[in-house]
Order: C-alpha cells, then structure tokens, then sequence
C-alpha cells in the first residue's frame, strides 16, 4: 500500500496516481521516509554545533 502524501489516503500498490485525488503516488516510500530521517538528525546535529560555538563565541558582560 502507497499512501499519498497529499491527502493521507492508503492506496494499492500497482497505482501509480492517487485513486482519491489523483496526484502522483512516491514511487519510493520507504526510502523517502529514510531520506527525511537522515535530513532531520542533521538537522538536530547542526543546530547542536551551531549552539554549542555560539554558547562561547558570544561575549559576556561580567557584573
């Protein structure tokens, strides 16, 4: 089953449009799935990074 990334309807897999709103189904839903996973963990390792160089690169006032 291919489920639309549109409007979230389970179609079968020999389809290769939506059967509810006819846009075309991913071809390879699984790897996408995966694609966004790694997309996001670098994401989150980035901003990570990102924070930690900020945390000291930014000055500091010394009351």
């Amino acid at each position: 089953m291919a489920r639309c990334l549109y409007c979230q309807q389970d179609n079968p897999s020999a389809r290769d449009d939506c059967q509810d709103c006819g846009m075309p189904l991913p071809a390879l839903e699984e790897q996408a799935r995966e694609k966004r996973l790694r997309r996001f963990a670098a994401f989150c390792i980035g901003l990570t990074v990102f924070c930690f160089v900020m945390f000291f690169w930014l000055p500091r006032s010394i009351s």
